[in-house]
């Protein structure tokens, strides 16, 4: 498939999980140039090694942690080293503690702000005169916990950080459209991934049990969906089969967000 045939993107978090779902599905599409950025060098070692089904795109991998917002010029001058052109801007990067709000300290309050809204606002800027130059286009990862809410989880700081981050979607696609530049964003349901199965790994075997009841009730289509739904959205947005799309949130959540 060539819908990114030559295009070069950059992914945040794109070791595992929905990071690299989007990743193979820019790769399966053509994509030239990915740059993966996430804290685990073996990881994304690793995520390289899963890449090389597909020999036409070089993955290239830069290891940086972005909940520390001092780190992001730097990047963004390798990043910039690594490519002949930005084509894509991924923001997948995030954090998630599902910490009642009683409970919530100024400290991991800061740590979801950093990673979950502050990164993404500041990579992008450091980055907007390449996304310029090549007529570009931003993709911010957010949630449906934007606006959608289960029982049992306890989200409000996380649900704050994607309801900014959503905000800061529409504000950025209106502010900069004038560059050509796209800006638009995914809103994932419940993702089989690695760090979901974890999250369930600490819950009590109840808790367990009601999230799967859940799974086969609350989303229309019956079941959770896989980092390669994601990667296939994203591959569709940054293609120029999207070109006449910004400013948008897409929910992509097996129907979750219709009741």
């Amino acid at each position: 498939m060539t819908l990114l045939l030559a295009k070069n993107a950059v992914i945040t978090g794109g070791s595992d999980g929905i990071g690299l779902g989007i990743a193979t599905e820019f790769a399966r599409a053509g994509a030239a140039n990915l740059v993966l950025v996430g804290r685990d060098a073996s990881k994304l070692e690793t995520a390289r090694k899963s890449l090389a089904a597909f020999p036409d795109t070089a993955v290239h991998l830069l290891t940086a942690d972005l909940s520390e917002p001092k780190v992001i010029a730097t990047l963004a001058e390798q990043i910039m080293q690594q490519l002949p052109q930005l084509d894509i801007l991924v923001n997948n990067a995030g954090l998630g503690r599902f910490v009642p709000f009683t409970q919530m300290d100024e400290a991991l309050f800061d740590a979801h702000f950093n990673l979950n809204v502050k990164t993404p606002y500041f990579l992008t800027q450091a980055l907007l005169p390449a996304l310029t130059t090549a007529k570009g286009n931003v993709i911010n990862i957010s949630s449906y916990f934007a606006h959608r809410m289960l029982p049992d989880r306890a989200t409000t700081a996380y649900s704050a950080t994607k309801g900014a981050l959503n905000a800061f979607t529409k504000a950025l696609a209106f502010e900069i459209g004038h560059l050509g530049i796209r800006v638009n964003a995914i809103a994932p349901g419940s993702i089989e991934t690695a760090q979901l199965q974890h999250n369930l790994s600490v819950m009590p075997a109840e808790k367990q049990e009601a999230f799967s009841r859940m799974g086969k009730t609350i989303y229309p289509l019956g079941k959770i969906g896989t980092p390669a739904d994601i990667g296939k959205t994203a591959a569709f947005l940054a293609s120029d089969h999207a070109q006449w799309i910004t400013g948008a949130i897409w929910p992509v959540d097996g129907g979750l967000t219709t009741n």
